[in-house]
């Protein structure tokens, strides 16, 4: 009885498991179509203050993080960390694929240690979703777009 209790419970586990699995991606689709969705709505406020601060003659003012009210500089960007939009788009640009230096390079964050992590966990968590895939190993390996 105890292999038929075990089995039952196994299964158990693994319909969970795969019905969280499959939330936890849900999720994470639904996180990508709102970070895009914000990082396009972040271009257009930057374009508009880029304007305004055209046609004004002065210098475009600094614009305020929304969770945080510290500076982020001249044009709004997207959550600290949302770069997924960016290197999904780099990669559509680029279909035989770039090595991380590369993207970093594109993105002009090569030098900056926080930006560097944040590329690499958002290529690691897009290998997880299946949104981007890897070609070769080691230090040679490129990422491409799924």
């Amino acid at each position: 009885m105890a292999d038929t209790e075990f089995g039952t419970f196994q299964a158990f586990i693994d319909k969970e498991r795969e019905r969280l699995n499959t939330e936890r991606e849900a999720i994470f689709s639904q996180q990508h179509e709102l970070e895009a969705k914000l990082a396009e709505i972040n271009r257009e406020m930057g374009a508009i203050t880029a304007y305004e601060a055209a046609k004004s003659g002065k210098a475009a003012p600094t614009v305020r993080g929304p969770r945080t009210g510290k500076a982020t500089g001249a044009t709004p960007r997207g959550r600290k960390g949302s770069k997924r939009p960016e290197i999904l788009k780099l990669l559509g640009e680029h279909p035989d694929g770039l090595g991380r230096g590369e993207i970093l390079e594109k993105l002009g964050l090569k030098g900056d240690k926080s930006s560097e992590m944040s590329v690499s966990n958002a290529l690691t968590a897009m290998i997880k979703a299946n949104e981007v895939g890897r070609k070769g190993a080691g230090r040679g390996s490129k990422y491409v777009s799924a």
